[in-house]
């Protein structure tokens, strides 16, 4: 009999990071349609800038750091990680966040922090605590606020208005009517206002097994609940409906909160974890400085998540409460 050793994972699946980071972007091509229909050829141009420097940043310190390796006579170098996908997808992720009148410096200056910032000095994917895009994004806001924030009015070149977010900050029920907010006829980022076109993602990535429901379903959930109690015109169910297809909610739930890296790998963590980014964002959006509160719940649970894995784990066979075996 031959004994082959080698370390871990022993069990493999058929899944590949570049088939997943594939899934990912055809999953977000309904979304990103839907925003450049809306806005117009520069939601266009600032996806491919943001795409463009995530690629190129993740090129250059990928060959930097396999060149070092190399001079110092190290075996199995990894190869240039460009061809998983993560960066292309970290860039789009980014633009799906952002308006269409962002200026293209400040999408490079965005897309570069999260790649080497976030991602490779931590180690690469997979090794990153907090999900590079939106910390590119948290960056972005933090330091040049009215870049990031300067919204197109839907369907009218050169305007801004104000984002239905905004008006709900004013304790009023937004201009455009359910329906115009669930099919993305209203102001906000490229990616974001078209609730149905992110349903439809997340469900082809269910689909797919890419992801699993138990994030999206318990943040939503967890929103939906607790608005119906921070109502402050309309009805509850009217509140509570608006604030689910306003803002970036649609988009965080589904495709930020359920990165592999920085979300808990267990089932009852992922819940719990759903659940905090919920509490957080309805806390964000009616007491924080700015309307919306998605970036900064998802990052601040993700600071978070390593207990939550500690604390859901499964009990191993064999092993009673307390630590001892059977």
């Amino acid at each position: 009999m031959k004994l082959t050793v080698a370390s871990s994972p022993h069990i493999r699946g058929n899944f590949r990071t570049n088939r997943i980071m594939l899934d990912v972007v055809i999953a977000l091509l309904p979304a990103l349609a839907v925003g450049v229909w809306r806005l117009g050829i520069r939601a266009l141009g600032v996806t491919l800038v943001s795409i463009v420097t995530a690629v190129v940043a993740e090129g250059i310190y990928s060959e930097v750091v396999r060149r070092k390796k190399i001079a110092r006579g190290e075996s199995h170098v990894a190869k240039n990680t460009i061809a998983d996908g993560s960066a292309l997808v970290t860039g789009l992720l980014l633009a799906m966040t952002l308006p269409a009148t962002v200026p293209y410096w400040l999408v490079v200056v965005g897309a570069v922090f999260a790649i080497i910032m976030v991602k490779a000095l931590c180690g690469g994917l997979g090794q990153n605590i907090f999900n590079p895009a939106l910390a590119g994004r948290a960056l972005m806001l933090l330091i040049w606020p009215v870049g990031v924030v300067n919204y197109h009015a839907a369907g009218v070149d050169g305007a801004t208005g104000a984002t239905p977010l905004h008006q709900m900050v004013m304790h009023a029920l937004p201009e455009e009517s359910l329906l115009d907010m669930f099919l993305g006829n209203c102001p906000g980022s490229i990616g974001e206002a078209c609730s149905l076109a992110l349903i439809l993602g997340g469900a082809y990535l269910v689909w797919r097994k890419v992801i699993s429901a138990r994030i999206p379903v318990a943040y939503l959930g967890t929103v939906a609940v607790m608005s119906l109690f921070f109502a402050k015109a309309g009805t509850p169910v009217e509140w509570m409906l608006y604030s689910l297809f306003s803002g970036g909610v649609m988009l965080g739930a589904i495709f930020m909160a359920t990165d592999y890296a920085t979300s808990p790998a267990t089932a009852k963590g992922q819940i719990v974890y759903g659940i905090g980014c919920g509490v957080l964002t309805v806390f964000f959006r009616n007491f924080g400085l700015y309307p919306e509160g998605v970036t900064y719940a998802i990052l601040l649970m993700n600071a978070f998540v390593w207990i939550i894995d500690r604390y859901t784990a499964p009990r191993r066979f064999g092993v009673v409460k307390g630590g001892a075996a059977r």
